[in-house]
């Protein structure tokens, strides 16, 4: 885990001049944090080492000790890690799950547990709250490969063609979309457009798991997930001769391939929700490696095999920062207000879908 930023030199008013400074608090392990987060690393048992937890723990009270005084929510996406997933967020979930609590939060203040596009969308939604990511280098493959401009030269190149984002991109290119979708509702999104073409922006292979599933044209953008793209169908043909019984779970940022010799495809959420009702003896999630501990962690009776993909982006946020963001107000998210007002159209027209 990465070390805490030096704090600022004298306590005051935070960079956007709402709230004060606070000061930092004690991070020693201490009987009387072990008996206060007690009850999280049960939790938590299964997937983090006791050994581990004495360096957690100080971090895991802090934060939500702070969050009060706040009146801070965090929200944190499946890919983040345990301790952070289990032990200070207050609301988990897929990237549209977190669009709409974002959407219906009483909170003052923000904590994006996810990456920048995702913070840009809650900002998008709560224009006069403070959202904090804790740190801003969080970004995504997929939201860096498309731009505004590029979606103004699509509409150019195929005039009245519905044009489809998925959430993984800036504010910007919402701003310049038709709607949003997520890997949960695609399809629906894609048909409830009345259309014989979409062009959908900017996961290729999202876009050539959804045609598979509808008889609208898709038009798609070529970007794709540098976690999701590695996979193979071939690896995943190994996987399931090394253990009989295997039951694979892809996401549909996978390449086609990999979606069609698996045994289930969909968002992390439906994911999640088929180990708990299917409850497989062995399975095998295609997607970022935190996902499998998170579930893991509340999941008995199920072998997780783990090819792991490790996301980069997800992986700076961590306990240390979070922290800093509440305690410093730092790395505040903003949108251009005009960009804002027209990315919130595409993003609230996906939301009204259900």
């Amino acid at each position: 885990m990465a070390l805490a930023p030096t704090p600022p030199a004298a306590l005051g008013v935070g960079p956007n001049g709402r709230f004060p400074v606070l000061p930092r608090p004690d991070l020693q392990w201490t009987p009387e944090v072990e008996a206060a987060t007690a009850h999280l690393y049960e939790r938590v048992s299964r997937v983090i080492p006791p050994v581990e937890w004495p360096f957690f723990a100080p971090y895991v009270k802090a934060i939500n000790d702070i969050k009060k005084t706040r009146n801070a929510v965090i929200l944190a996406h499946n890919y983040m890690t345990p301790e952070i997933y289990h032990c200070v967020s207050d609301y988990i979930g897929d990237s549209l799950q977190l669009a709409k609590l974002a959407a219906k939060s009483e909170a003052d203040v923000i904590v994006q547990g996810g990456v920048y596009f995702m913070a840009e969308t809650s900002k998008i939604l709560n224009p006069d709250k403070v959202v904090l990511i804790p740190d801003a280098d969080a970004g995504c493959s997929l939201a860096a490969s498309i731009t505004g401009a590029d979606v103004r030269a699509l509409r150019a190149k195929y005039p009245g063609v519905p044009i489809v984002a998925y959430v993984n991109t800036s504010a910007e290119v919402k701003a310049e979309v038709d709607i949003c979708c997520t890997s949960s509702n695609a399809v629906k999104v894609v048909e409830s457009l009345g259309v014989d073409r979409v062009i959908m922006v900017p996961d290729r292979f999202l876009a050539q798991n959804v045609a598979a599933q509808t008889k609208v044209k898709i038009i798609a953008w070529e970007g794709a997930c540098e976690v999701h793209e590695r996979f193979t169908a071939e690896e995943i043909q190994n996987y399931k001769a090394d253990h009989p019984g295997l039951k694979v779970i892809a996401h549909p940022e996978c390449p086609r391939e990999v979606v069609e010799v698996s045994d289930f495809s969909g968002s992390t959420a439906a994911m999640i929700d088929y180990v708990r009702t299917k409850h497989p003896a062995r399975v095998l999630l295609v997607t970022e490696c935190s996902m499998a501990d998170n579930i893991a962690a509340e999941t008995v009776g199920t072998q997780f095999i783990r090819p792991c993909n490790f996301c980069p982006h997800m992986k700076r946020i961590t306990l240390p920062k979070i922290l800093d963001s509440l305690l410093y107000i730092r790395e505040e998210v903003t949108v251009d207000p005009a960009i804002a007002e027209r990315a919130r159209r595409s993003v609230q027209r996906m939301i009204d879908l259900g």
